[in-house]
């Protein structure tokens, strides 16, 4: 969140030009910004795997494995994005150089659609007479990419911020949030059915090109909305904060800890120690407490800070406690997204093989079986709202708290991967009854439980995620908590992609030519790991405390009870 921050990190919102801007005339500019940027990242992204395959002759697992790479992409540059906005240039700027970046992009990545000579020759998909593509043609395809990529993580979550810093108050902040997220989704649906279908039954040159177009018209729009933005300087990062505890602590780790509040430097104010009441810092990790213990020459004769690096608040060494006791239950997220991760990735393989026929005349594209996920998370998200977490509060007197939520999630993610390894295995026995058959006579309907599956997992554990972590993390962090999911989520893709990769390596399930492969054997062992995992988060759980004073009493029951 892009704003001024003392010395404690905590954001302030200051607006550095008249307080007439701001307000809801801002919203159309921000919200049809929000709508043209996702659609062309959409346009771009959702089909890639396809693009890859049929028009540069990349081999099947190879495009899914640059695919995975560059989701992950996508997922932690926006936290990158947010901390430059944060800490250096303010979201404006940011927001509408990524967005200039991103068009670039899908500028470049249109052309190689439209000029023969920046992609090798077209012939028969899983050919082994295919010619691969020149190192010219990669460095131009790549550049469009990673140029795409950095517009995305400019864009995702500082548009949002702005659009938040426009509003004055907590609920009308809320509503927009509720407007943009609405957006964001629409318009990646709109992109996953709508553009993808172009993209394949019409031209990849007309799918670009109208991404092209929506990311041409969102940055217009944007820079149109300037004088009515309300904008805030960008003063500092909270990390910086977090970042001086491990540096103070270091320096300071020969110093006795004492058992006086007032030997401990307390909240600050303006650059200025106020104590109102002075406290202890926990004895959970202790030698962090050692940042906190004022030594000769740390402050000056005013009570303001001599040696920042050398001297923190008990506040900030207790919110970097908070983050390190948190980081066990955030790192079991990262092996729930992964195995969607690679899901996502090779249903798209398995649906090119498969009859993706609805009636005579309308085939389903490939690069649309994730849409079925967005659709179900999407129903799943009102049940569960508006019935499911009633009637436990009803019969349980309260409502489900967010490790409960995960552990749902966990189970029906896990529950999913069995159900791909047993629809896989019927699809490699229809394979093997028709080894001439590149296109099997089998539904890619077959594809929509385990998707269904996955996608209602999601309505439980990413909300729950981002309840979790915003309620738990310290109030200098705010901002970032909900980014905590994005976070793994990249983390996610990369190991997806060194997952398929060392089992390409070490066993032959995954051939270029699924048909011949054990694509059911890696989902196997993905349960495997999945149910591991499981037992990881509810050991985590059992023994998480949870840092936030104000949770009630309830909620801090474990998941055994």
């Amino acid at each position: 969140m892009a704003a001024t921050g003392n010395v404690d990190g905590e954001a302030q919102v200051v607006p550095t030009s008249s307080r007439k801007r701001g307000g809801w005339i801002t919203f159309p500019f921000i919200i049809a910004t929000m709508g043209g940027l996702s659609l062309a990242c959409g346009g771009w992204t959702m089909n890639l795997m396809v693009y890859l395959i049929e028009e540069f002759n990349i081999k099947s697992i190879d495009a899914a494995q640059i695919f995975n790479i560059v989701n992950g992409c996508t997922a932690l540059f926006p936290i990158l994005g947010a901390i430059i906005a944060d800490s250096f240039l303010g979201c404006f700027s940011v927001i509408w150089i990524s967005s200039l970046f991103s068009l670039l992009g899908v500028v470049l990545i249109t052309v190689t659609s439209t000029h023969d000579s920046l992609r090798p020759p077209h012939c028969e998909t899983g050919s082994s007479l295919c010619k691969s593509p020149s190192p010219f043609q990669l460095s131009i395809l790549y550049s469009g990419l990673a140029l795409g990529c950095i517009g995305v993580g400019g864009t995702r979550y500082t548009l949002g911020t702005m659009g938040a810093n426009q509003f004055d108050n907590s609920k009308n902040q809320g509503s927009f949030f509720n407007w943009y997220f609405f957006t964001m989704y629409v318009s990646t649906m709109v992109s996953v059915t709508a553009l993808v279908y172009i993209e394949d039954s019409v031209s990849w040159v007309l799918g670009f090109g109208l991404s092209v177009l929506a990311n041409l018209l969102g940055l217009l729009i944007f820079v149109m909305g300037n004088r009515f933005y309300r904008h805030v300087e960008a003063n500092g990062s909270p990390f910086t904060g977090l970042a001086r505890v491990i540096v103070a602590a270091i320096r300071k780790r020969s110093v006795f800890l004492s058992i006086k509040a007032e030997d401990y430097y307390q909240e600050q104010l303006g650059g200025v120690e106020k104590v109102v009441a002075a406290c202890l810092p926990t004895k959970s990790l202790k030698f962090l407490n050692t940042a906190a213990v004022k030594t000769e020459g740390d402050t000056k004769l005013d009570g303001s800070l001599a040696k920042p690096w050398k001297l923190c608040t008990v506040k900030q060494v207790e919110d970097l406690k908070a983050l390190i006791k948190i980081i066990p239950l955030w790192s079991t997220g990262i092996f729930v997204a992964t195995p969607i991760a690679i899901q996502g990735s090779l249903v798209v393989l398995q649906a090119l093989t498969m009859d993706r026929h609805i009636g005579p005349d309308f085939q389903i594209p490939a690069g649309s079986m994730v849409v079925f996920i967005f659709i179900f998370t999407a129903v799943s998200l009102t049940l569960i709202d508006r019935y499911l977490y009633p009637t436990w509060k009803k019969l349980t007197g309260r409502p489900p708290t967010p490790l409960q939520r995960i552990a749902v999630g966990h189970v029906l993610n896990v529950l999913s991967m069995a159900v791909s390894a047993m629809v896989e295995s019927k699809r490699l026995n229809t394979a093997k009854s028709h080894p001439k058959d590149s296109i099997l006579p089998i539904s890619v309907i077959w594809l929509l439980p385990p998707l269904a599956i996955v996608g209602v997992g999601e309505a439980f554990h990413f909300p729950g995620q981002v309840s979790l972590y915003y309620q738990e993390f310290p109030a200098s962090l705010k901002s970032t908590a909900t980014a905590m999911v994005s976070l793994f989520i990249g983390i996610a893709y990369y190991l997806s992609t060194a997952i398929v990769d060392s089992t390409r390596r070490m066993t032959s399930w995954l051939p270029d030519d699924i048909n011949h492969g054990r694509l059911d054997n890696v989902y196997w062992v993905i349960v495997v790991l999945g149910v591991l995992n499981f037992t990881y988060f509810l050991v985590c759980s059992y023994f998480y405390e949870y840092q936030n004073p104000n949770i009630e009493v309830e909620d801090r029951s474990k998941l055994n009870k």
